[in-house]
């Protein structure tokens, strides 16, 4: 069989089971066991497959078939542009959080803030904290997780990524490595899935992906009720503290912000699918007299 065929069959195959983009799949499967471009293949479509490609390629496909994601089978995901190694020991950055970063990267002055520190709680692959360190030359970052499996990735990605001597990978949960910092921005992409929600969600994420990743109680709120008030004890007086969120969480977050007094210009941003996507406010100034 040619590779337009293994494709064409591939896409068929896989269309029966409901994924949303079988061809792009099969075409990232094969382009990765051929070590070759999409591009490639396309040029190349009338070639055939020698019997260990073949082999190769029908292993990958097994393995899709069974709900495995892309990433993990090709065992890379991109992330505004760069490459990041992903296993099941950690999350699959997804495009909605480059919006995420985007916001951080607007926050007023933080290219001219003079030793700028950065925080990002539960830095899983590490792609926020790579991509802050790889746009941000003069930042320091503090990238925190409960997982040391996960930290082993992270640490991985900033080495890969050429940014590892400008982050540092902590273990602990949350804030508990960081006690007695202070820093001028502090970023999350937390657990945000309710109960309910986890229950619907597709084969290939709640078979595959971390649970500890997704799962955030019967509201999916768990995280958000401990970083809103802890995280202006750890920020300097204007600093920004910038989450992503769940389409549903709007009121929720924004009345933690109101409840604890603590914050000033509470902002939301959607995303590119005019979903609610992220939060920010920034730390109160302190009072003098």
């Amino acid at each position: 069989m040619t590779i337009g065929q293994h494709i064409e069959g591939t896409t068929n195959l896989l269309s029966t089971l409901g994924l949303s983009a079988p061809r792009l799949d099969a075409e990232l499967l094969l382009a990765s066991c051929l070590k070759k471009d999409r591009t490639w293949l396309y040029i190349h479509s009338g070639q055939e497959l020698s019997p260990a490609e073949a082999e190769s390629f029908g292993f990958c496909v097994a393995r899709r078939q069974k709900g495995e994601p892309v990433a993990y089978i090709l065992g890379c995901k991109e992330f505004w542009s760069l490459d990041f190694a992903v296993d099941p020991r950690v999350l699959i950055p997804r495009p909605d959080t480059e919006v995420l970063v985007e916001e951080v990267l607007k926050v007023p002055g933080i290219g001219k803030i003079s030793g700028l520190k950065i925080l990002d709680l539960g830095t899983g692959s590490g792609a926020i904290a790579v991509v802050l360190a790889h746009e941000l030359p003069d930042a320091r970052i503090t990238a925190t997780d409960i997982s040391p499996e996960a930290l082993a990735v992270a640490a991985g990605n900033a080495e890969k990524n050429r940014v590892a001597d400008r982050i540092a990978f902590l273990k602990g949960n949350l804030f508990d490595p960081v006690r007695y910092c202070l820093f001028d921005v502090i970023v999350s992409n937390p657990p945000y899935i309710d109960a309910g929600d986890y229950a619907q969600l597709s084969v290939e994420v709640k078979n595959f992906e971390p649970r500890e990743a997704l799962l955030a109680g019967d509201d999916g709120m768990d995280f958000y009720k401990v970083i809103v008030p802890r995280a202006a004890c750890y920020l300097k007086a204007g600093g920004w503290l910038l989450l992503e969120i769940g389409d549903r969480q709007k009121d929720l977050i924004e009345g933690l912000f109101r409840q604890t007094g603590l914050y000033h210009d509470v902002i939301f941003r959607k995303d590119y699918a005019e979903r609610w996507r992220v939060a920010a406010a920034r730390r109160k100034e302190e009072k003098s007299g």
